[in-house]
């Protein structure tokens, strides 16, 4: 058994939780916050045969996407204003960050 923790983008969630059902993958999920612009994300935790988390790895990786997405710099009132940090800046933002981790027991009740 292995546990798959996978964060992903709010926007790439629901179609990814499409395609748990469809695959009879049982997830939790779970609602939270990070990253660079503190964006919303979807946090699923996966309790998976060995066999089948190649399968379960390829479905996050088709499913969640990178993306550009333009962001303003917050400012610094401790440095001298040049102008510069007030301009939107395109930072990729999306894809996915995976744990598969060993699992010692598993129970469902």
């Amino acid at each position: 058994m292995k546990l798959i923790i996978a964060i992903v983008q709010d926007k790439d969630s629901n179609r990814l939780s499409n395609q748990f059902i469809e695959a009879n993958v049982r997830a939790t999920k779970l609602s939270t916050t990070g990253g660079f612009l503190r964006s919303g994300n979807t946090t699923f935790m996966i309790g998976i045969e060995d066999e089948r988390v190649d399968t379960v790895l390829a479905m996050i990786k088709e499913t969640s996407h990178a993306r550009d997405q333009f962001m303003t710099p917050p400012v610094n009132l401790d440095v001298t204003m040049d102008g510069a940090s007030a301009y939107p800046v395109e930072v990729q933002v999306g894809g996915a960050t995976v744990f598969v981790l060993p699992i010692e027991q598993f129970h469902q009740f």
